[in-house]
């Protein structure tokens, strides 16, 4: 089958399936008289792998390891316990990240109660407070900032 085909079949980009070939996580396929590459059931299987491991956030070069892994099967697998390990604990810190986050934002809405002009919206005006702090803090540690005459700071 022509790249077309296979990215159809796997729900895949052709750039990036041609990325993952260059990035070596795919074989490379074998080509016609004419130069078009050819590929075969094994290129599905393995686009497919890629594809449910970056579902899982998974990282190129953590799925190049489990390819490496998958390809010597009379290893142990306490390297790739490992890794999934390691994404686990990689996952819950982005939980506690958004959930951080989450209550950041909660308190941001808790500025503003009442449908107003902008202008005087608590939300913007926090935010516009926190971008000055920001602003003064960075000339402190001696970026150039500069205003723009309507009395806003930015750099």
């Amino acid at each position: 089958m022509k790249i077309g085909e296979l990215a159809r079949l796997t729900d895949c980009e052709v750039q990036t399936i041609r990325f993952y070939e260059r990035e070596g996580l795919l074989p490379i396929p074998e080509r016609t008289s004419s130069g078009y590459r050819v590929y075969q059931t094994q290129h599905v299987v393995a686009l497919n792998f890629i594809r449910l491991c970056r579902a899982l956030g998974i990282g190129l070069a953590d799925i190049r390891r489990l390819r490496d892994l998958q390809a010597n099967p009379d290893l142990a697998c306490d390297e790739i316990n490992q890794l999934i390990d390691q994404q686990i604990q990689r996952i819950h810190q982005q939980v506690e990240s958004l959930q951080v986050l989450e209550s950041q934002l909660r308190q941001l809405r808790q500025a503003c109660h009442h449908n107003q002009k902008a202008s005087e919206c608590g939300i913007i005006r926090h935010l516009q407070h926190a971008a000055v702090v920001d602003c003064l803090s960075a000339l402190k540690s001696g970026e150039e900032v500069k205003a723009n005459g309507t009395g806003d700071v930015f750099s």
